[in-house]
């Protein structure tokens, strides 16, 4: 890579300034475009179930949340917006199972389904603003960029390409071709687009242009969606491994594998200061130091963890496909809470004002904090 390409990729890093979730919007299934999978809300300790509501068929999908609306798309080919008593503000029926979480960016809920479709609905009533077709299904989160007067959706397929639409007008920008499925989210720092592909790669692509800034192999195959700090992007694979890429060096700095298990990370890690919290289809929950990849704690949660974990503050929510939810004590993995379901939970947990809100197989959502 020449000089001039260097420097301008380290300033890309370095000078970019992070979206941190702020306590009341999760409009990401990962809280922010980074995907730290970390909320600002205080939980509470002992938390009650406060509410649910019941859809036709079984929640995959993240649930997301901001200005008062909670918005989340199930099995049954809806996508539903709700309030924060659990009433339904409105529904849009798709013609496909919807498992991909929604992205909300300015008024405006961008969701895709197994179709292929990506739909652009208004947040507060739900009218269909624009949809643009993508040549497979849509698994993954969309995310936002916004520079000067252009703003951006992206998002992946199993057409094996990020797509790049204009987020007003639904237009293709480009489209960026890997060579497998794209089921994972791209996270979004400065302006660069940053995946791993089915592929096993971690593909660093320009937003401006396009065109592919770096490409690491990783692994055979990586289903999740990479967390990113700084210079750093951290993301499992199938393999189970847990790594940590050097982004401007296009290179591994670290790996952790739990040699008494390898079994996959399907989840995405949340970062919190020095830790990384993830969970594994060994149906363990790790925290390790972000830096060294040094095992800090090992959580047995009782049932695999697909979905991926949430920060906040000193504490780290979980769950499992047995049903459970986990409250755990972030310093050393103590239980402080635990609720049982009994029904998978493959979707990621939304964390707003002190509330958190959980989508499950068996169509329903919960939603758990502190009555008044």
């Amino acid at each position: 890579m020449k000089k001039r390409a260097i420097i301008s990729f380290l300033t890309l890093i370095y000078t970019v300034s992070l979206l941190s979730q702020n306590g009341d919007c999760w409009p990401i299934f990962r809280g922010s475009r980074q995907l730290h999978g970390v909320s600002s809300a205080e939980l509470p300790t002992q938390p009650e179930l406060l509410w649910t509501f019941k859809t036709a068929d079984d929640i995959k999908a993240s649930p997301v949340v901001c200005n008062g609306v909670l918005v989340v798309g199930s099995v049954d080919g809806c996508i539903y917006a709700l309030n924060m008593q659990g009433k339904q503000l409105w529904s849009l029926q798709t013609e496909n199972a919807i498992e991909a979480p929604a992205l909300i960016f300015e008024e405006t809920v961008f969701v895709g389904n197994l179709d292929g479709a990506l739909f652009a609905l208004s947040l507060h009533s739900g009218r269909e603003l624009w949809r643009y077709q993508a040549g497979n299904q849509i698994m993954g989160s969309p995310n936002w960029w916004k520079k000067g007067g252009k703003s951006r959706i992206i998002f992946g397929s199993y057409d094996y390409a990020l797509h790049c639409v204009d987020a007003k007008t639904g237009k293709l920008v480009w489209k960026y071709e890997s060579d497998n499925y794209v089921n994972g989210a791209a996270a979004i720092t400065g302006d660069m687009a940053v995946f791993g592909g089915c592929d096993g790669f971690l593909h660093i692509v320009d937003i401006g242009s396009g065109k592919l800034k770096k490409k690491v192999d990783v692994a055979t195959y990586i289903a999740g969606s990479a967390a990113i700090e700084g210079d750093k992007a951290y993301v499992g694979d199938y393999d189970g491994q847990l790594s940590c890429i050097d982004m401007e060096k296009g290179a591994v700095a670290w790996q952790f594998g739990d040699p008494e298990y390898q079994l996959p990370f399907l989840a995405s890690p949340a970062l919190s200061g020095d830790r990384l919290v993830i969970g594994s289809r060994d149906k363990n929950i790790y925290c390790l130091n972000k830096n060294t990849g040094r095992l800090l704690w090992r959580y047995r949660s009782g049932s695999r963890v697909d979905a991926s974990s949430v920060i906040a503050g000193d504490k780290a929510l979980a769950v499992n496909m047995r049903g459970d939810v986990q409250l755990l004590r972030l310093k050393d993995g103590a239980a402080l809470w635990t609720y049982e379901i009994g029904s998978p939970i493959d979707a990621t947990p939304a964390c707003v004002d002190g509330r958190f809100f959980i989508g499950a197989n068996n169509g329903m959502v919960y939603c758990f904090g502190k009555r008044n």
